[in-house]
């Protein structure tokens, strides 16, 4: 387990130089994760060798929002000074996410159009 935890910090450093050294706009460890999933399915051995980890570090993944949420109480006078905004743009946000998604499924469902396969 630790030669694949190894793997895919190794990705995730890989991924933080190239987005810096390319000047991306995607974050590293972005671009690590698109490299070792592109890697893994080009060479099975690889994906053989992440997988047992990287199924560990998804069963307990609800440990990686404890730190999220102590943000969030270290910073609770500037959420509460900052409220309104916040609520507006997630509202704002969810309803443009919906009307996008049902726009896109009136247009693949329309009879006589079929999804790509």
């Amino acid at each position: 387990m630790l030669h694949g935890f190894v793997l895919i910090v190794l990705f995730q450093f890989a991924g933080e130089a190239a987005a810096r050294l390319a000047g991306l706009p995607t974050p590293g460890p972005v671009v690590g994760l698109a490299a070792l999933a592109l890697l893994a399915i080009a060479v099975p051995a690889l994906r053989r060798a992440v997988e047992p980890t990287a199924d560990a570090l998804l069963r307990h993944l609800s440990l990686l929002f404890v730190p999220a949420g102590v943000g969030v109480l270290q910073h609770l006078d500037l959420l509460r000074a900052e409220l309104v905004g916040l609520v507006a743009v997630l509202v704002l946000s969810t309803l443009v996410t919906m009307a996008v998604t049902a726009g896109v499924f009136a247009l693949l469902a329309r009879p006589g159009t079929e999804a790509p396969r």
